[in-house]
């Protein structure tokens, strides 16, 4: 990041729970959306954006920053709440998620939105215009380096392994390619809709140094990222995913229409970080690193999770965050995503 200071985990832990309660509050704000695929991403979207990337709020078109492509455009949640933390734009605006005349809409919009580098959500698309981005730094012969966030279900798209095809022959050594697996998709578990698997092997077979890691681990998103600046061409997988197994029934809902009481549980969930927060981490589909021996006994491990090209292993014990992780006001956040933190692309 260019102010060139370094989060720890911990930091990197409470900023991340910070950007899901921004998510849920937004999702509930707009009564539809999408807040399984934002969430399931929390933790990819704080590394990058608060330690990985190189870019300045103050100048969101800075010629040489880093690139960001979310080619699941439809996580915009996600996106938005991460950019209004690190300072793009008002966390207030994120109320006005899908409203009416409101710059932020249901997805990315790079004409409207500081921070966004290019408009997406038709699927399978954007991998392809991050492979365009890195290719033309290497024509530029600029620095900067692209990254981009697709799907386990998203890359049943043909177009995806087209870009992967050409990016390997090309050698882009300055594109990171981040795959959310986990597991589930509208309609289903990916591998009853149509199986990727093994995701990595087909990476490898297009040149990509495939890194497979759980995507809620500060220290394996770190090494990931370490590993993808010294290997060159990446892909990554981001991993495993717990869910309650009332919530895992709901999966198949695609909007969010709770009301209030579901808004108060989210508030109670985050009251006291620690096991509190496994627990509503669980209600999300969310996993934070080491919530495993917090975390309510009815967990049940859905899927892995796989990221093409960057992480490491070991956690921060979420037993161990203080009550600075919740300032006590955004706590309406997170229970709303249980009903669908499974089911996004």
């Amino acid at each position: 990041m260019i102010e060139g200071d370094i989060m720890n985990n911990l930091e990197l832990e409470k900023m991340a729970n910070e950007i899901r309660k921004d998510i849920v509050t937004a999702v509930h704000s707009a009564k539809s959306g999408h807040p399984g695929g934002s969430l399931s991403s929390a933790d990819i979207f704080t590394y990058l954006y608060f330690e990985e990337m190189n870019v300045d709020p103050a100048n969101p078109k800075w010629e040489d920053r880093d690139r960001f492509v979310l080619s699941k455009g439809h996580v915009a949640p996600g996106l938005y709440s991460t950019l209004a933390e690190k300072g793009y734009f008002p966390k207030e605006d994120l109320k006005t998620l899908r409203h009416t005349g409101s710059y932020l809409q249901g997805h990315p919009d790079m004409k409207h939105i500081p921070g966004i580098d290019m408009s997406s959500g038709s699927l399978g698309q954007g991998v392809s215009v991050a492979v365009g981005m890195a290719a033309a730094g290497k024509y530029d012969k600029k620095d900067y380096r692209v990254y981009t966030l697709t799907g386990d279900g998203e890359i049943q798209e043909g177009q995806i392994w087209e870009a992967a095809m050409w990016a390997g022959h090309r050698k882009l050594d300055n594109l990171v390619v981040i795959v959310d697996n986990n597991n589930l998709q509208i309609d289903g578990s990916v591998e009853d809709v149509c199986s990727p698997y093994p995701i990595d092997k087909k990476f490898e077979a297009f040149n990509f140094h495939v890194i497979n890691i759980d995507g809620n681990d500060f220290d394996q998103i770190r090494a990931a990222f370490k590993e993808a600046r010294e290997e060159g061409l990446v892909g990554v997988t981001a991993e495993r995913r717990h869910l309650r197994n009332r919530d895992a029934r709901r999966s198949e809902h695609h909007h969010h229409e709770d009301g209030e009481k579901d808004e108060e549980a989210g508030r109670e969930d985050l009251a006291d970080p620690g096991e509190d927060l496994a627990r509503a981490v669980g209600h999300i589909g969310i996993r934070p690193s080491c919530a495993a021996a917090d975390a309510p006994s009815d967990l049940v491990e859905l899927g892995e999770a796989e990221a093409v090209g960057v992480l490491d292993d070991e956690g921060v014990d979420v037993r161990h965050v203080d009550a600075g992780l919740d300032d006590g006001g955004a706590d309406e956040d997170l229970r709303l995503a249980r009903d669908h933190a499974l089911h996004d692309r």
